[in-house]
């Protein structure tokens, strides 16, 4: 009965022993043994994910394709979807609060500016099932042709940029907005950490409820924001205050040049970060790029797992099992990618490739392999050595979102049209010293 209860190679990182204390936590662990036992629902929502153009009675197929020999429960769709509902989303919530927080690496110089954590704070949206109860939490936009055709769901997460790898996530219906959600993140920020934000988290209150847990700010702000000069410092920044919060300003003027041609832009930074000499302004300026790595993490979710697909779940409890089983998967498949990676001295987890490690986790859970360790721990295992044998060439500069279009859609994501293979881009930075 337990047999299907499997992620692949995957199970390392979430044991058998890991979900059934959760389990036994939540309450949730079965009266009798039923042909579904807790246990293996638990996987069966993760397996959901890395499978998410499927139906769960064929993910569970995949589950059982490699268990050939064993006299297995065959379950109808139907008892698939009451055990999912018996199970409820608690038990996914405490994995997902036990497996969040930032991949542990050596790779400091990719991970970490003078000490501090990179971080990265934005919000994002997922389209979830049109039916009569999801309906009931989460509304369709609003449009010019009638509003869109799927309700919609707001995701917020706190993200450490070198891994990638989820800190903490939260998400609601799209009237809360992103910035009450990261005030709701901020729980999950202390000393020691160096926030990236873009300019929609200037709010002078935002700013102080950040603030306030110690972590270091960096965000973006309007570039006509009015802001009082108090002391100017050589490098073109100066000492500033939003509501009462002393922050450092930074102006600078960026050149971004491609094969299509130059663009200029002004932008203003605002930190914490208040000594010049320690902390320059061309250098913040520089590593406030870093801040992309959360919109690339939302393709990898979006794109890569999802495929643009809606969410399967038809109520709002199965919202809340299905986003928090995916936040648990894309942090699992991080976690593997990090191992991979520390294992080569000075090499940058952004070699590594996500859409391998997520084929070659498919295939692990079909094969039902390297599910448990052998006498001799491999942190590596089958995923890390095709993430190692596949290595992505060196990160290219990023200058513009990338557009994700629906599966489902007829029309074409906007955004320019670049051969990815050829775009190059080179960065121009000039602090402007004639400011305010």
């Amino acid at each position: 009965m337990f047999a299907p209860g499997h992620l692949g190679e995957l199970t390392r990182l979430i044991p058998f022993e890991m979900v059934d204390d959760v389990l036994a936590a939540t309450g949730r662990v079965q009266q009798r043994v039923r042909l579904l036992p807790g246990r293996v629902v638990v996987y069966l929502l993760l397996a959901g994910v890395l499978f998410a153009e499927y139906g769960y009675l064929q993910v569970w197929q995949q589950l059982t394709a490699g268990l050939a020999g064993l006299s297995l429960a065959e379950p109808s769709s139907s008892a698939l979807r009451q055990a999912r509902q018996r199970l409820g989303s608690a038990p996914l919530r405490a994995l997902f609060d036990l497996l969040r927080g930032p991949a542990a690496t050596s790779a400091t110089p990719a991970v970490r500016w003078q000490g501090l954590l990179l971080t990265a704070v934005d919000g994002t949206t997922l389209s979830v099932a049109d039916a009569a109860a999801v309906g009931v939490r989460y509304r369709k936009q609003r449009g010019n042709h009638g509003g869109a055709g799927y309700p919609t769901l707001r995701l917020s997460a706190l993200l450490a940029c070198g891994t990638r790898s989820v800190i903490d996530a939260v998400f609601d219906p799209l009237g809360t907005s992103e910035l009450d959600q990261a005030r709701v993140l901020a729980r999950s920020l202390k000393a020691g950490m160096l926030l990236l934000a873009d300019r929609n988290y200037a709010a002078a209150d935002l700013v102080k409820t950040l603030a306030a847990t110690k972590a270091e700010l960096l965000i973006r702000c309007k570039s006509g924001r009015r802001l009082p000069v108090i002391t100017r410092h050589r490098d073109g920044s100066w000492l500033s205050t939003i509501g009462t919060v002393r922050v450092r300003v930074i102006d600078a003027r960026i050149a971004v040049k491609t094969s299509t041609g130059t663009s200029t832009g002004d932008y203003r930074l605002i930190t914490t970060l208040l000594d010049a000499r320690r902390h320059p302004a061309g250098e913040l300026i520089t590593l406030y790029h870093q801040r992309w790595e959360i919109e690339t993490a939302y393709l990898e979710l979006k794109s890569s797992i999802l495929g643009g697909r809606v969410l399967r779940a038809r109520t709002p409890d199965g919202i809340d099992q299905e986003i928090h089983a995916l936040l648990i998967v894309y942090q699992l498949l991080r976690t593997a990618m990090v191992d991979a990676t520390d294992t080569r001295p000075g090499l940058d987890p952004d070699r590594a490739s996500f859409t391998t490690a997520l084929i070659t986790a498919r295939n692990q859970v079909i094969q039902a392999a390297g599910i448990i360790t052998d006498t001799v721990v491999d942190l590596v295992g089958a995923i890390g050595q095709a993430v190692l044998d596949h290595l992505l060439p060196d990160r290219r500069i990023r200058v513009k979102a990338r557009m994700i279009k629906r599966s489902n859609s007829k029309y074409q994501a906007r955004g320019p049209n670049i051969d990815r293979r050829t775009y190059q881009a080179t960065i121009a930075i000039n602090i402007i010293t004639d400011g305010p």
